[in-house]
């Protein structure tokens, strides 16, 4: 890996406070130890069993023997709708282990079994509109990171890891990874009793420190949807949810394997393809390669890659642009999801300086082929790893490329962490320019204060060639998060030539600052609601010769029912100071000047539990010395848990005096389980923006985490070309994950 190649020189100007940052960093890693669990206070301790017995997997608790002798933790405590009240049913969890396993069992007492609300029965599907169980696990104990794990009574495997204890930045889950898949079994049942389930986490499956018995953070929670009922184990304060694991009880006796595993995910896989390029010539493909895991110790794993393929993922779902903005896609490919918050630095969403998309992905989602790669990732003591380094092909669109990153981070005292990162894209082979390459370097810390209260931080500099204007950025924000009020602040720049080249920018050349406050508000019998959330937002963009580019202040309130109906109604005023005019639809040309406009927003929606449920958006007001009136109804149904389906439709209107046009983008998206892991998925979208309709379906088979057998199928119909131009593509996919060794 060429991260720093010989012979080229790196500006010293940007390395300066990279080099001062090392030794801060290393004088701030011994400062003041990792705040111990039992220095939480008023935390639940339960411990954990070994158990003489394997339980049998089938969901049935109360009848199996394994679970007779063990001491379950009990006493759930609300936050909804009832806040520090006792929930108001009984809740029983067991937990014990044998060499290679952690069980969960689980019994959620129901006085009425009928009114047990069962939503959905694909893996990682939400449980907030179901009745549903979670746990999360803090397996080092440093009040920052974990493994969720949860289902439903359909036996649904949901999981995800957490990062810097479950940060929400400006609505966006930062701490949590929702698209992690670990290799784990789950079985769940509903009986006279309410309904059941056990879990079976292989240790393999979870990362943890060297030692034995070990003490670790745990925290249950219970959903119970026809109620809105939310109820917590280690109790929480209302203002959070469970991935906050600084606030988990302690898991005690728990004795872990030392443990060394590898394992191998080969996989084949077989495309046809008409219609690329343009071309109605068909393309026949047979291709395979291997994923390897290897935990070198029980905290350090080593995952490495040949000839990668992500077939079996979903395609994104479509946006409509209308600015002059980068949007953001999520990242799904397996590959790059476990322990990715380990990389994440910068604001998610907005500037990151590392974005997985970055690596085998074109600037339009066109795949381009990964030959391979390897990545490290691991916590030693209080210090946390990750490296990784990719190789990307030769194509069209990109040239041979390497990608680097190197992550270093150290908890701090009192939940807060420092650290370092370092990223590198540069093209390789034989045709490649030397001056094709771009490098980032950052520093970033989190300060939490207390359980409410925290600071964080980031800088960051980039090397990149023929760069025009200053490469840095920056950003401090700070929170304070208490059960009736939430009060956000933050300060950031990016420079003219800031360019992460494997990370992501919504926009560059701008300080910014960005307020926002937020109350909760909870009546006693009034009208039905349940709370009522006022809130202020305002943000704005300048650029550094105090030209301001936008900004907008929002004003609002959002309405809560207990019957799990909403209502959010929002005022909006909006600057727009447009330096170089840009094409917001086709021939529809927004010149270089200022605007100002105001707009109303709108947004109700009924209670996702049920059967059938509705939402409206509305958005009306000016719009760049105009007007628009921006529709955006949605229609979600289900027919038991098997089959679940989506109708979401937007469509926007503009009259401008720069040209009038229409938007629209459509969605349907339909979904049967035939068990939690045979399946079949489709998603059809049509946006006019883009001319184009799109359609995805998947069949799954899934065995382990993502691993099975994939049938997928992907069309892209371009509006006004001819059917033979149009790209089809037939992909059969099939994957298994092997167990070679483990000690």
């Amino acid at each position: 890996m060429h991260m720093f190649r010989k012979g080229r020189t790196v500006r010293l100007a940007g390395l300066g406070w990279f080099t001062a940052g090392i030794v801060c960093f290393a004088g701030l890693g011994m400062a003041s130890p990792l705040l111990a669990q039992d220095e939480v206070p008023d935390r639940p301790t339960m411990k954990a069993f070994k158990i003489a017995a394997t339980p049998t997997l089938d969901g049935d608790v109360s009848g199996d023997a394994a679970w007779a002798d063990m001491e379950p933790a009990t006493g759930f405590v609300q936050t909804a709708p009832d806040n520090a009240q006792p929930a108001s049913e009984k809740t029983e969890v067991f937990v014990g282990y044998d060499a290679e396993t952690l069980y969960i069992g689980v019994v959620c007492h129901d006085q009425d079994p009928s009114g047990i609300v069962i939503s959905d029965s694909r893996r990682d599907a939400s449980l907030a509109e179901t009745d549903s169980f979670q746990l999360v696990l803090d397996t080092y104990s440093d009040l920052q990171s974990g493994f969720l794990f949860g289902t439903n009574p359909a036996g649904i495997e949901y999981d995800g890891q957490v990062t810097r204890d479950g940060e929400v930045v400006f609505g966006s889950t930062g701490g949590f990874n929702l698209n992690w898949d670990g290799a784990w079994k789950v079985a769940a049942r509903v009986g006279e009793e309410g309904w059941s389930a056990e879990f079976a986490i292989p240790f393999q499956t979870l990362r943890f420190p060297k030692g034995s018995p070990q003490t670790w953070g745990i925290n249950f929670q219970r959903n119970i949807r026809d109620r809105k009922e939310f109820s917590f184990w280690a109790p929480m304060s209302r203002q959070f949810d469970l991935d906050r694991v600084s606030l988990a009880g302690r898991l005690e006796g728990v004795e872990v394997p030392r443990q060394q595993f590898l394992q191998a995910a080969p996989y084949l896989r077989a495309e046809r393809v008409e219609g690329r390029s343009g071309s109605s010539d068909s393309e026949d493909d047979f291709d395979g390669g291997v994923d390897v895991k290897f935990g070198i110790t029980p905290n350090m794993t080593l995952d490495l890659t040949v000839n990668t393929d992500f077939a079996e993922v979903e395609a994104d779902v479509q946006q409509l642009n209308l600015d002059r903005f980068n949007l953001f896609f999520p990242e799904k490919r397996p590959f790059f999801l476990e322990n990715a918050g380990t990389f994440r630095v910068g604001i998610p969403g907005q500037v990151e300086l590392f974005f997985s998309r970055r690596i085998g992905l074109g600037p339009q989602g066109q795949e381009i082929p990964i030959r391979g790669g390897v990545r490290l990732t691991g916590k030693s003591g209080r210090t946390n790893v990750g490296l990784l380094y990719m190789l990307t092909d030769d194509t069209s669109i990109s040239p041979e490329n390497e990608f680097g990153v190197i992550r270093v981070s150290r908890d701090l005292g009192e939940n807060s962490s420092i650290g370092l990162i370092a990223t590198s894209r540069e093209a390789t082979g034989s045709l490649a320019d030397d001056d094709d390459y771009g490098r980032t370097y950052g520093i970033d810390g989190r300060w939490a204060i207390n359980p409410q209260t925290e600071l964080n931080a980031f800088i960051a500099q980039t090397d990149t060639p023929n760069a025009v204007g200053d490469e840095h950025a920056l950003h401090i924000g700070g929170r304070w998060n208490s059960e009736k009020h939430l009060i956000q602040g933050s300060y950031s720049e990016v420079g003219e030539g800031f360019s992460p080249e494997v990370g992501f920018l919504t926009r560059r050349n701008y300080r910014r600052p960005e307020v926002y406050f937020l109350s909760r508000l909870r009546p006693e019998n009034r009208f039905g609601l349940q709370e009522i959330r006022p809130h202020v937002y305002y943000q704005g963009y300048w650029d550094f010769d105090g030209f301001k580019e936008s900004s907008v202040f929002h004003a609002g309130v959002h309405w809560e029912w207990k019957n799990g109906n909403e209502f959010h109604s929002g005022f909006n005023i909006w600057d727009d100071g447009v330096k170089d005019p840009f094409e917001i639809s086709s021939g529809v040309i927004i010149p270089a000047q200022k605007f100002s406009r105001t707009e109303v927003q709108l947004d109700a929606y009924t209670n996702l539990g049920k059967p059938v449920s509705y939402r409206l958006i509305v958005v009306a007001g000016e719009f760049f010395d105009g007007d628009r009136i921006s529709l955006r109804p949605s229609f979600r149904f289900r027919k038991t848990e098997k089959f679940t389906g989506e109708i979401a439709w937007r469509h926007d209107n503009v009259n401008m005096p720069f040209g009038d046009f229409d938007a629209d983008l459509g969605r349907l998206r339909l979904a049967y389980a035939f068990t939690p892991k045979l399946f079949v998925e489709s998603l059809f979208q049509y946006n006019t923006s883009a001319d184009q309709w799109s359609s995805n379906i998947r069949l799954g088979w899934r065995h382990t985490a993502n691993t099975g057998l994939y049938v997928v199928y992907n069309d892209i119909e371009e509006i006004g070309r001819s059917a033979q131009e149009n790209q089809r593509q037939l992909i059969v996919k099939y994957s298994r994950l092997i167990d070679i060794f483990s000690r």
